[in-house]
């Protein structure tokens, strides 16, 4: 699952004061059932010990995110995005997150992803409302799992998104080698401008912006695992070490090294 917000500074996981194991930012992911993944991507657990949040800062992402905190603060909505928000944009304490495709967004939510485009609103729907209840209520990071589960079920719709774009979005979400924009509008039969337009319609972003910022969320994946190194992140499709810093900074405005410690300090759960 893509990595859709980190704290804004290093050490942010671990609690003043405390020892190596007393971690403050705490989240588990797991990726959705085969019956929702048409809508949902994934869906994690997260868990703030302290007083107020850490700074967070959201990373640029192909997927609208929902949010919902369990101990009374608003649901977020992020949209898609091509560059990190400014730190501190969204909040939480203790809840979840949820990745939508755009036919989830559609489908579940009822509303065009386009119109999310590297944006956030607050929901304060009466829907928003008794799913965060009923996520408080579940005694254990599984149990929510289990509610979204039946929850998201519940919702889905059928949704009406191209099909067509959909196939080139997810296509792009984890590209063959030497696959272009043009590559990938000649293997559908339609012009790069009829993928332009249509990838503006469903998705709010270009494919070009889809393409890089999917390139960013491998090289994420690879940072994050144990014992990763940034020569690693460089064969995600980038030419070279100094390409990987030029597109880090412009998309985060941190340096590789930066992002490299942000992504290291996140405690992840395998429970």
């Amino acid at each position: 699952m893509a990595v859709h917000s980190l704290p804004a500074e290093a050490g942010a996981g671990v609690g003043a004061g405390a020892g190596a194991g007393a971690k403050r930012w705490r989240m588990v992911a797991r990726t959705a059932p085969p019956h929702l993944r048409p809508y949902v991507l994934g869906w994690a657990s997260h868990r703030v010990s302290a007083t107020a949040p850490p700074p967070s800062r959201m990373l640029p992402l192909n997927a609208a995110t929902l949010i919902i905190d369990c101990t009374g603060l608003p649901a977020v909505l992020t949209g898609p995005r091509s560059v990190a928000s400014p730190a501190g944009e969204v909040g939480w304490y203790d809840g979840v997150a949820v990745g939508l495709t755009p036919a989830g967004m559609s489908a579940l939510l009822g509303a065009p992803m386009r119109e999310l485009a590297d944006t956030a609103v607050r929901l304060d729907g009466a829907r928003a409302k008794e799913l965060a209840e009923r996520l408080a209520a579940a005694p254990s990071w599984q149990g929510r799992f289990a509610v979204l589960e039946e929850v998201l079920t519940a919702w889905a719709r059928p949704s009406d998104e191209d099909a067509l774009i959909m196939y080139a979005w997810r296509r792009l979400q984890a590209p063959a080698e030497g696959l272009t924009v043009t590559s990938l509008a000649a293997e559908l039969g339609v012009s790069r401008r009829y993928l332009e337009l249509g990838f503006r319609r469903v998705v709010g972003l270009s494919p070009k912006t889809v393409a890089r910022v999917s390139r960013f969320q491998r090289a994420m994946e690879v940072l994050r695992r144990p014992g990763a190194t940034l020569s690693a992140a460089v064969a995600c499709g980038y030419a070279d070490q100094s390409h990987l810093s030029r597109e880090v900074r412009a998309m985060t405005a941190l340096t590789p090294k930066q992002l490299f410690a942000l992504v290291q300090d996140v405690d992840r759960l395998s429970a």
